[in-house]
């Protein structure tokens, strides 16, 4: 089977390649090793970093009136601290990460370290700016996929680096519990607010109801109306009777005769009285009208009604807003930790950079790539000074009559 033209191209080019290696090989395998060597020995002589690691996980919010009956739903999800609760969410992850990042959370780590001294800005114009985005440069706050988070310190003291990640971790809980104790005051003063109005608004119906009632003497509108009703009925039905006797008796006696008299008064009592409860001139031995009149149901009807909605309206609101605001004074002194901690950061025992041997095989791998290219232009260059020397000459001396273009005022040619 023949080879195709690009195959034998490819076979000679490569072939080409390896006889110029050959030909330059004692200054490329000495380019090789220096660069590698140099570049191992730089590593070594570098100072070396220690990376200390804490994991945290989100503590749990217990919910204070789940298991209270009666209680509306709202009330029980009402929590400052609700969306603390767990690192499930796009929005939890960057309020963490915001709070770790944050300029106090940094400040403080700056200022307890001593990192302006440690990392050598103390002389520095913007040394508070140097020294964040240095710091920021030696961290690393990383969500994992099983929900931790880990906060990662790199420095050239391996305890100092776990001392560091631990402080994060207890930065992290001090600043997001003001935060929410923060939170929640302003929920506090809100339904504090709210809840005295409610106990004001309660304390006026109340009042309205109580002069209402004194005034016309309604206790219980519903069940003193069923009273009148059935006692007027009573009464109307005994005056019927009554009326049917007087006047039986003026049929078979005479008018002057003391039975039918006394019949007569009897009806003419029952007759009074019928007016008077539909007068609602019954009144109690206390003095409290006992009767209402049935003329005066309807308007003093509608106003008890409203008057004792009210009441009921704001008694209503009370039972909502008592363990509201219960529940937020409550949150408001709860000093529970937003995380906790799975895992402290320890001193590490290896140095986690420089990386010596990927170092050296990055240099090893860029020399040789670097060796070849040197190669091939130098070769390339002899052949067309062997090819065309005149112009190549030409070319070099007027290069180097104004320094290869950086002597300004140099001759043009």
């Amino acid at each position: 089977m023949k080879n195709t033209p690009s195959e034998h191209t490819l076979g000679t080019q490569l072939l080409e390649l390896l006889m110029l290696l050959v030909k330059y090989r004692r200054g490329f395998v000495w380019f090789v090793l220096v660069c590698a060597a140099g570049t191992l020995i730089v590593t070594l002589l570098l100072p070396k970093w220690y990376k200390s690691t804490a994991s945290v996980f989100p503590a749990e919010k217990a919910e204070l009136f789940g298991g209270l009956e009666g209680v509306s739903s709202l009330v029980r999800n009402f929590s400052p601290g609700r969306a603390l609760s767990s690192l499930t969410g796009h929005d939890e992850t960057d309020r963490y990460m915001a709070i770790l990042k944050s300029s106090t959370v940094l400040a403080a780590i700056i200022e307890k370290f001593d990192l302006v001294n440690l990392y050598d800005f103390a002389d520095s114009r913007y040394k508070m700016d140097k020294t964040t985005k240095e710091l920021l440069s030696n961290v690393e706050f990383v969500v994992e996929d099983e929900g931790n988070l880990t906060v990662s310190v790199l420095d050239k003291d391996p305890q100092r680096a776990a001392d560091m990640a631990n402080f994060f971790v207890e930065m992290l809980n001090k600043t997001n519990t003001e935060l929410q104790v923060q939170n929640a005051r302003g929920n506090r003063k809100f339904v504090e607010e709210r809840y005295a109005k409610n106990l004001a608004d309660l304390a006026d119906a109340e009042d309205s109801l109580k002069a209402f009632q004194q005034r016309f003497g309604i206790i219980a509108m519903p069940e003193q109306t069923e009273a009148s009703i059935k006692t007027a009925a009573e009464i109307a039905g005994q005056l019927a009777l009554k009326e049917v006797q007087v006047a039986i008796l003026r049929r078979t006696q005479s008018g002057e005769n003391p039975a039918v008299l006394a019949a007569q008064i009897e009806a003419e009592e029952l007759q009074r009285k019928l007016s008077q409860i539909g007068g609602g001139e019954g009144i109690s031995a206390g003095g409290m009208r006992v009767l209402v009149p049935f003329s005066e149901v309807p308007e003093l009807g509608s106003e008890y009604v409203r008057r004792f909605r009210d009441v009921e309206i704001q008694y209503k609101i009370l039972q909502f807003l008592t363990p509201l605001f219960e529940q937020a004074k409550v949150e408001e002194r709860r000093q529970t930790p937003s995380v906790l901690i799975l895992d402290h950061a320890m001193p590490a025992e290896r140095k986690a950079r420089p990386k010596v041997m990927l170092y050296t095989l990055l240099a090893f791998v860029l020399s040789l790539l670097l060796g070849i290219v040197g190669i091939v232009a130098r070769e390339t260059f002899e052949r067309l000074r062997q090819r065309r020397p005149a112009e190549i000459d030409a070319l070099i001396s007027a290069a180097r009559s104004d320094w290869f273009g950086l002597r300004l005022t140099g001759k043009r040619r």
